[in-house]
């Protein structure tokens, strides 16, 4: 009776500690990048005395209900919209790589992020930074820092379009604006003087001003009222005070005309752009860090490192939506579109992978053993008391 009793007792132990399983489970139902578990259940060790009766079988007595350790379902979770663009999931079998101010390497699925007052990218929970991996395939934390500001790019190329007046000898078209290397603005002015004009065609002198001062000069052939295309685009060289000179691409081949009536030559578009601030920060689905400034312009920075594990023994689970490697050799490192480490969505995170349905039914399968595991031992009580009571008799 004794062993019966402790053979029930693993029941109850073994089905309490399934319970807890499943308890955690579904108190993490919506928690961000949760890998639910199951336990393992397993038989004891077994003890044999010897045979039985004329059938010479041996008699094998179990000794209850063993656990073998959980595993962890790495089943994708529903990606579920959250409007913030550093909030991030995997579409793939990759983990965020996470680095504490230990140095100790962590993986997550629950992409969190956030900057933090010194400009680089940490987990919104422990603040752990995320890592990028750089040319040398070392791990490296992704950071505003230097970023802020757009300098621009200075103009080197202006196109035109408009009419030119065929019936005045002189015109002048302003409104020209270009970006010297320093971000500064400068209105130039383009003036067109007839040379020569007949039946072949006009010869026009083209002189590029800042101001009154005559930067440029160059020369333009109308033919049938189109400038050749030999003379439809002409380099000039423009030195803005105090920056070094600029090559400038003047470009009047696409619509520019020489016909009657009003002049309206104007400029149809230039490259320069001035100086911005940091207006937004995302990661596209290759996992690169995306900066938007305030002048329009955008630059590509850090890749986000992405992890994946070849056998669920690799990964060991930590708490605070983190895993650790239990097996470094079983782990790869590398980045967003890469083979099957996914893809990354923006704005959504993934939420747990629980099935609140299977753990219900988990659930009742655990109590029907907690209480059958009981019933056994109250069972196996009420006989070893009828054994006492018969000595007493």
């Amino acid at each position: 009776m004794l062993e019966s009793i402790y053979v029930g007792m693993t029941g109850l132990l073994g089905y309490s500690r399934g319970l807890r399983v499943i308890a955690n489970n579904t108190a993490n139902l919506n928690t961000p990048g949760f890998k639910s578990s199951s336990l393992q259940f397993a038989d004891m060790f077994y003890t044999s005395g010897g045979t039985s009766g004329s059938t010479g079988q041996g008699e094998y007595m179990g000794f209850g209900l063993n656990t073998a350790g959980t595993t962890m379902s790495f089943k994708q979770g529903e990606l579920r919209q959250t409007g913030n663009d550093l909030d991030m999931a995997i579409d793939g079998q990759g983990l965020f790589v996470l680095r504490d101010a230990q140095e100790k390497i962590t993986y997550t699925r629950a992409g969190q992020f956030k900057f933090d007052t010194d400009g680089t990218l940490v987990s919104r929970i422990n603040g752990e930074k995320v890592m990028s991996m750089d040319g040398n395939g070392n791990f490296a934390p992704i950071s505003l820092t230097g970023k802020m500001i757009n300098l621009g790019k200075p103009t080197s190329r202006v196109d035109f379009s408009g009419n030119l007046s065929n019936t005045v000898t002189e015109q002048t078209a302003g409104g020209i604006s270009v970006v010297d290397g320093g971000g500064t603005s400068h209105a130039l002015s383009i003036k067109f003087t007839v040379k020569s004009s007949d039946q072949a065609g006009t010869t026009m002198k083209v002189e590029l001003l800042d101001g009154s001062t005559v930067v440029h000069t160059g020369e333009m052939v109308f033919v049938n009222g189109k400038p050749t295309a030999a003379t439809a685009t002409m380099q000039a060289s423009y030195t803005p005070t105090g920056q070094p000179p600029m090559a400038l691409t003047l470009d009047f081949s696409s619509d520019v005309v020489l016909f009657a009536g009003q002049t309206s030559l104007k400029v149809d578009s230039q490259d320069g752009v001035g100086p911005g601030t940091l207006a937004g920060a995302a990661f596209d689905t290759t996992g690169t860090l995306v900066m938007t400034y305030s002048n329009g312009q955008t630059v590509k920075g850090a890749k986000l490192a992405l992890a994946r594990f070849d056998s669920q023994d690799a990964v060991g689970s930590i708490g605070d939506n983190q895993f650790e490697a239990l097996d470094q050799n079983a782990w790869h490192y590398g980045a967003a579109s890469e083979g099957e480490f996914g893809k990354v969505q923006s704005g959504r995170v993934e939420i747990s992978n629980v099935d609140l349905s299977q753990e219900f039914s988990d659930l009742v399968i655990m109590q029907r053993g907690y209480q059958a595991s009981s019933q056994v031992i109250s069972t196996a009580n009420d006989m070893l008391q009828e054994l006492f009571s018969m000595k007493s008799r």
